[in-house]
C-alpha cells in the first residue's frame, strides 16, 4: 500500500508520520502532497484566533465535540503556537481536550510549533491542513495562540475565521491594532458569564462599525479585493457577535449555527471559491519565490554575491543596479 493511499484510507499512524514529515518539509512529504492534492478542497477550514486567556482551547474542544456528536463530522484540530520553540505547553492542552475526545477515531488533534520563520509556519500549517483534507476530515479547525501578524497570516488560510475575546482583558483595542478584526467572520465573546461582557460587546460593536462601513473586503498582496455585492446581489456579511461559556458548553450550538450561516453566505456569494483561489495563489507565489531564489543562488557564486553586497554597502551600486548585475551576470 503506497503511503498516500494509506492516508486516503484513514490510517492514523501513516497520517501522524506524514504530518511530522510535512512539518520538517522532507522530500517524502513533498512527494506525498503532490499525490494527495487532487483529493483536497472538500474540507471546511475554520480559523480560531484571539488573545491568550480568552479560552480558545476550551472553545475549540467544545466545537469539535459539537461537530462529532451533533453533526457526525470528522474533525481535525491544528493547534499552532508561533511563540513557542517547543510544543510542551500545547501538548498539555491536548491532554486536557483528549479527556472529552479520547478514543474517538473521528477526531485528530495535532500541535505545531514554529521551526524557524513565521512564513514557514503558515506554509507547513497549510500543508498539514491539506493532509487532513485528503484524509477525509470534513472540518479542520486551525487554532492559533496570540494575536499577531503570524496569526493573521494563518487565519487567512481559513474559510471562516473566529476571533475570540473575553470580558475584562482590556485588550479590545489591541485586537483592532493588530488587524485582527479585519479578518473576523464571527466574533466570539467567551467567558460570557464574567462581569464586563456588555462593555466588551459594546466595544466590539463600535469597532465593527469602523471596520465594516460598507462591505467585506478580502486582502491579497495588500490589495483590497471587494466581493462585488452589486453584481451578485448577495447581502454583505457583517460579522455577528456570539456569546459563549465554553467551560460548560453554553452558546456552542448557536456558534455552530452562525458558522453554518457563514458557509451558506460564502457559497451563495462566490466568496468560498474566491478564498480558495486566493489562498492557492498566495501559496503558488510563495513557492515560485522559493524556487527562483534557489535557482538564483545555484547560478550566482556566493563570492560574487558578497562582492555586490559590499559595493551596495559602499554606495558604489544602488540595490536596483545590483539586481541588474546579478540577474544578467554582467558583473565581473
Amino acid at each position: 500500500m503506497s503511503h498516500p493511499q494509506s492516508i486516503l484510507d484513514g490510517n492514523r499512524l501513516a497520517l501522524s508520520r506524514l504530518i511530522t514529515q510535512a512539518e520538517n518539509d522532507t522530500p517524502e512529504s513533498r512527494a506525498a502532497l503532490v499525490e494527495l492534492f487532487p483529493h483536497t478542497g472538500k474540507a471546511h477550514l475554520i480559523g480560531v484566533t484571539g488573545s491568550p486567556g480568552t479560552g480558545k482551547s476550551s472553545l475549540v474542544n467544545q466545537l469539535a465535540l459539537h461537530y462529532r456528536k451533533a453533526e457526525n463530522k470528522r474533525v481535525a484540530v491544528i493547534a499552532v503556537d508561533p511563540s513557542s520553540p517547543f510544543t510542551g505547553g500545547a501538548v498539555l492542552g491536548d491532554r486536557v481536550r483528549m479527556r472529552d475526545l479520547a478514543g474517538d477515531p473521528g477526531v485528530f488533534i495535532r500541535s505545531m510549533a514554529t521551526r524557524g520563520s513565521l512564513g514557514g509556519l503558515a506554509q507547513s500549517t497549510s500543508n498539514v491542513a491539506q493532509i487532513f483534507d485528503a484524509a477525509g476530515f470534513e472540518v479542520i479547525i486551525i487554532e492559533t495562540v496570540g494575536a499577531g501578524q503570524s496569526e493573521v497570516d494563518i487565519a487567512r488560510l481559513a474559510h471562516t475565521t473566529l476571533v475570540v475575546e473575553a470580558p475584562g482583558l482590556g485588550d479590545d483595542i489591541q485586537a483592532i491594532k493588530a488587524g485582527i478584526l479585519e479578518i473576523a467572520d464571527i466574533l466570539v465573546i467567551n467567558k460570557a458569564d464574567h462581569t464586563g461582557v456588555e462593555m466588551t460587546e459594546k466595544a466590539l460593536k463600535s469597532m465593527l462599525e469602523l471596520a465594516h462601513p460598507v462591505q467585506r473586503v478580502f486582502q491579497h498582496h495588500g490589495v483590497s479585493m471587494s466581493v462585488s455585492t452589486h453584481e451578485t446581489q448577495t447581502p454583505v456579511w457583517i460579522p455577528p457577535i456570539q456569546r459563549t461559556v465554553a467551560t460548560v458548553g453554553e452558546g456552542i450550538t448557536e456558534l455552530a449555527d452562525s458558522i453554518a450561516r457563514h458557509v451558506a453566505h460564502l457559497t451563495q456569494s462566490g466568496d468560498w471559491s474566491l478564498r480558495d483561489r486566493t489562498r492557492l495563489e498566495v501559496e503558488l507565489d510563495l513557492l515560485i519565490h522559493e524556487e527562483l531564489m534557489q535557482r538564483f543562488h545555484s547560478k550566482v557564486p556566493q563570492k560574487q554575491y558578497d562582492e555586490v553586497i559590499e559595493k551596495v554597502f559602499q554606495r558604489e551600486l544602488s540595490p536596483a543596479e545590483a539586481v541588474g548585475f546579478l540577474m544578467n551576470g554582467r558583473f565581473e
